[in-house]
């Protein structure tokens, strides 16, 4: 048979194949959905190595992890590799026994993207009664990071388009940071407001780009949230913020009316809607060391003493208990400091309200009889302005500080700290006392330098050293971000907190020219019982306005190295010099500094991306300790 006649015959065999099967589909159609192949250990799967399959992205979460299944294997003794890149970061640790059972098998994190992974893994299996050691690669190929886009001129890559390493010191190599930054507004999203009744922040809809990015730049794990997140949906969209590494590893964070917690690898501890009095959450989700969390949200049904009923913005704190979801206690901040307090809203940048950037509002600011006219009018939701039902508090972190049972606010939008006890007493306000109440005077904290000299600020007590000196020195923390209790330095009613001071309304007033804006990391030293302030440690004001963060951002002191992190997370952006509105997304930096130190012993920029915070990530914790 020649070439041509055999071509024809199998041709017209195929044909006939086709149509038989095409027949049989459509007398029997549900045969094919019940093949499967027979029960047993058949597998029609590769399997690498000497274990079972492995399974990427096994959570639908998290695309740069996997899990090689145990094969029916009792595994111990399992430590796993990432062999890096030509001069890249290694990542290596060992696996405890309470992940291998609950992920049925090694978990693999810290793969590169688009990138064919080398996995080293090496363990001790249970075969017939005995132990056998072995050690194993696997070749492992994660696909490119992938992130929503949202159709602005300013957009130029998924999650940032480069990193420029400046800076890691030897002892800082092994880092990784978790990167909480998301995008601006999308079409998609902020088409809904609350009703019945009106106010809150439900149109505050951003798309999520969280990440951990190792120390040479590389993206080491990212989140793929569409299989928890939709941001057409009233109940499981809002914005992803407060993330925290719990003690046993896993993350907890929220957005808009959710509170969750899942492990690194994507897999779920709970998933929860808010309470039903409360709604949109943002900013910040505290692991107390009681074990509950604590949580930033708003009323979602208030009376106001005019009688109308509002949703409020940002101003209440609720207390969690993990294990039932029961709230066991809440601060209503609208009762408990003054929501009429309108001297620092005077002086706000309208053009930077965290995180509503509107390049339009950018140097304008509102007066008392704007103010007033607002507040008498039914304009509520997430705008400045005075009175409950309005962005007037702008709480940004909420720390529980577990030894006296008190919480640690920030408010933005009053430039204060506060401290507030489980009696709902305000202990201690950390500001300038410019504009507060009678009933408030005794709990301001008094300036003084290391001798315990008092320091004078003027003006009402907004002018600061700091602030009029060129050099530094004390000041107030302005529009700040982040108050954190230092728990292993403080004792006592000494203690120490670090804040990121963003510096909008500096000194109680908008600077002559927008470039003179600059923002600060500092950590203050606290005698509760003395009442007394003092500023130990600062850094920012000599970077200048290239540094300048003017929202979002983050100070935290970190232990296991006796360091403090920085994130100054909306700086290096290019501005209009004339409004100070932005022409390009943020570069923010990520630093870190030897404890007491003014050089950074790591800078990494990060570029053409809006960062929110930062943080250290510990693979130990998520997989090492016990």
């Amino acid at each position: 048979m020649n070439c041509r006649k055999a071509a024809a015959v199998k041709t017209g065999r195929m044909a006939r194949l086709v149509l038989c099967s095409a027949m049989l589909g459509a007398a029997i159609p549900t045969m094919a959905f019940a093949i499967g192949g027979a029960s047993g250990p058949h597998v029609d799967y590769q399997v690498q190595g000497k274990l079972g399959e492995v399974i990427m992205n096994p959570y639908d979460l998290a695309p740069l992890t996997a899990i090689i299944k145990n094969g029916g294997y009792v595994l111990k003794d399992v430590t796993v590799r990432i062999v890096p890149k030509a001069d890249g970061q290694e990542i290596k640790y060992h696996v405890a026994n309470k992940h291998l059972l609950t992920h049925g098998g090694i978990p693999v994190f810290g793969l590169y993207a688009d990138y064919v992974n080398t996995v080293e893994v090496e363990y001790s299996k249970l075969f017939n009664g005995k132990w056998e050691q072995a050690k194993e690669s696997y070749t492992l190929y994660a696909p490119p990071v992938y992130s929503e886009p949202n159709a602005t001129k300013t957009l130029k890559a998924a999650l940032f388009s480069g990193a420029n390493v400046k800076k890691v010191d030897k002892k800082f190599g092994d880092r990784l940071y978790f990167v909480n930054n998301f995008l601006h507004k999308a079409g998609k999203g902020t088409r809904a407001v609350w009703n019945n009744p009106t106010g809150g922040a439900l149109e505050w809809n951003y798309y999520p780009q969280n990440f951990i990015v190792d120390t040479k730049g590389e993206v080491r794990w990212y989140m793929k949230a569409d299989s928890i997140y939709d941001l057409k949906s009233i109940y499981n969209a809002g914005v992803m913020m407060g993330f925290k590494q719990n003690n046993d590893g896993a993350m907890s964070w929220g957005f808009g009316q959710r509170y969750v917690k899942y492990d690194i690898m994507g897999k779920e501890v709970f998933n929860r809607e808010l309470p039903a009095g409360y709604n949109d959450f943002s900013h910040s989700m505290d692991n107390s060391p009681n074990g509950n969390y604590f949580l930033r949200v708003a009323s979602s049904n208030l009376k106001r003493a005019d009688g109308r009923n509002v949703r409020t913005v940002r101003d209440v704190i609720i207390e969690v208990e993990p294990s039932t979801g029961f709230v066991k206690d809440e601060w209503r901040l609208f009762d408990i400091l003054d929501p009429y307090r309108d001297v620092n809203m005077k002086v706000l940048d309208q053009g930077a309200v965290c995180l509503n950037i509107d390049a339009s509002k950018a140097g304008h600011t509102m007066t008392a009889e704007e103010l007033a006219k607002q507040d008498a009018s039914d304009k509520f939701g997430d705008i400045v302005g005075v009175g409950p039902g309005r962005n007037w508090a702008h709480v940004n972190s909420v720390d529980h500080d577990a030894e006296d049972d008190s919480i640690i606010i920030s408010s933005r939008h009053q430039s204060a700290v506060v401290k507030i006890g489980r009696d709902k007493q305000v202990k201690w306000i950390l500001g300038s006392p410019e504009g507060w109440k009678k009933e408030y005077l005794g709990k301001f904290l008094t300036p003084v330098d290391a001798k315990g000299n008092k320091i004078v600020c003027e003006a009402g007590g907004s002018k600061c050293p700091g602030y009029e000196n060129d050099e530094g020195g004390f000041d107030w923390t302005w529009t700040q971000h982040t108050a954190f209790k230092i728990d292993s330095k403080s004792k006592g009613d000494i203690i120490y907190v670090s804040v990121f001071d963003n510096g909008d309304s500096r000194g109680m007033e908008q600077p002559a020219l927008p470039s003179m804006k600059y923002s600060r990391a500092v950590i203050y030293k606290i005698d509760q019982k003395k009442m007394t302030v003092e500023q130990i440690w600062e850094f920012g004001k000599e970077r200048g306005n290239g540094w300048y963060s003017p929202v979002t951002s983050l100070t935290e002191y970190q232990a296991d190295k006796d360091s403090v992190f920085v994130y100054s997370a909306t700086a290096g952006a290019d501005f209009d010099i004339t409004t100070g509105a932005f022409k390009t997304d943020p570069n923010p930096y990520i630093m870190e500094f030897n404890y007491g130190e003014k050089e950074p012993a790591v800078e990494i920029q990060l570029k053409d991306t809006t960062g929110y915070q930062a943080m250290p990530f510990s693979v130990d914790k998520a997989f090492t300790n016990k």
